[in-house]
């Protein structure tokens, strides 16, 4: 009778270790981030006094904020450097000049402080001007000396309330410097002259620009900032498709970036060596006003027009980006020296501007492209759902196999209790 508990309880005991895994992190895993530079992140946001207009799901401009700013704080990866900066947060007067000064670090860039962090930010207070430009000069000083990413993700209610000093220009200085420093914007009211301001700042430096007007979407969309600057590996490459696949650009695997127009498809050319499979994705973000119903479409397709795989994604009401992705299995062929298949890929979207608003340019296109080799012919059922090999179909019969076992002890055990009594 011990025995037979000795031997349920150790079974037990194995299983419990198997299903939890590993208790420590492999060397690999632990050292992942060794030798990579540091990737610096200052977040400027606007504290002028339009920021009180309560707008935004019921609540203030302000309250969005910080709420998104505590989200954003929380999920921030250990290895960001990650700054704050204001503007508008101090000076409440008429003077137009020492308004256009009120630009502060509230935290500064380097190791995070969580609680720290948030209570700074728990003290804003929506107060005075909108001084843009000098914002971002200031911040363009904060960033340490490095060769890690540098991103600056500004947040704001509305135009730069500092002219002449053009803050268009002052981002356009600032990619000039070719210190490697990307402005994203984001934008809390669709109007008009406040997106053309915000999408030049961002263009400028390479960024990009996001019309916001739920709290959702704002933590959503700096929490994909933050998390962007600390892969190394996404450095986005301007590129321009064509409106055929004849002439269109060759894409290896990486990130790019491009503009497609209202209602006509953009196209690129990847180039399969046989064995290998396309993995790509695609996002479509509305800069302005559109109508409500939207969708995206990514094919891809042979030079002769045969449409191979496709992947699409549609809804109705507001949005502010679409994504959509396919994989196309590895190409086969019999001949050791076959030449490369030349795979067309097709961009479309079905966003529609708003009454009165500009079509040109089109809209950012963000395209991602993977080229792998694709599994052997033993390993294309666990690429499909198990990961590559057969670990986890091992496991997996070996968990249910001792799963099995011990709940037979036991219930021999039971029985064995029940007659002895």
């Amino acid at each position: 009778m011990i025995r037979r508990k000795r031997l349920a309880v150790g079974a037990l005991a194995l299983l419990a270790a198997l299903a939890a895994g590993p208790a420590f992190p492999t060397s690999a895993a632990a050292d992942e981030t060794d030798g990579r530079p540091t990737p610096q992140v200052e977040l400027v946001l606007d504290v002028s006094g339009s920021m009180r207009e309560r707008d935004v799901d019921g609540g203030s401009r302000m309250a969005a904020a910080k709420q998104a700013f505590n989200e954003v704080l929380d999920a921030t990866p250990e290895e960001v450097r990650l700054g704050i900066r204001t503007l508008g947060a101090n000076y409440p007067g008429d003077d137009r000049k020492e308004g256009c000064k009120d630009t502060e670090q509230l935290y500064p860039i380097g190791p995070l402080d969580r609680v720290e962090a948030k209570t700074a930010v728990a003290t804003l207070t929506p107060t005075g001007w909108t001084p843009i430009g000098p914002a971002l000069q200031a911040a363009a000083r904060d960033f340490q000396e490095g060769e890690g990413t540098r991103r600056i993700v500004l947040i704001t209610d509305g135009e730069d309330t500092c002219a002449p000093l053009d803050p268009c220009e002052v981002a356009r200085e600032i990619a000039a410097r070719g210190i490697g420093l990307t402005i994203d914007t984001l934008g809390l009211v669709p109007d008009a002259k406040t997106r053309d301001q915000l999408l030049c700042i961002a263009e400028a430096t390479g960024g990009t620009y996001t019309s916001v007007q739920h709290k959702e979407e704002l933590a959503d969309r700096v929490g994909q900032l933050v998390e962007r600057a600390a892969d190394p590996t996404v450095t986005p490459v301007a590129v321009e498709g064509t409106g055929a696949c004849e002439g269109a650009p060759v894409l290896k695997s990486g990130l790019y970036t491009d503009r497609a127009d209202f209602g006509k498809a953009r196209w690129y050319r990847v180039d399969l060596e046989p064995g290998q499979e396309l993995r790509a994705a695609v996002s479509v973000a509305a800069d302005r006003e559109v109508t409500p119903g939207y969708g995206v479409l990514l094919r891809a397709v042979t030079v002769h027009g045969r449409e191979m795989v496709r992947g699409e994604a549609s809804g109705h009401g507001r949005t502010d980006l679409v994504s959509t992705g396919l994989r196309l299995p590895k190409a086969q062929s019999d001949e050791d020296d076959a030449p490369a298949e030349v795979v067309c890929l097709a961009v479309t979207h079905s966003f529609s501007p708003a009454a009165g608003v500009k079509t040109t340019p089109g809209l950012p296109v963000e395209l991602t492209v993977d080229v792998v080799d694709g599994p052997s012919d033993a390993d294309d059922v666990a690429a499909f759902g198990l990961g590559r090999g057969w670990w986890l179909l091992g496991a997996l019969v070996v968990t249910g196999f001792l799963a099995g076992l011990v709940w037979g002890w036991i219930s021999r055990w039971r029985v064995a209790v029940w007659r002895t009594n």
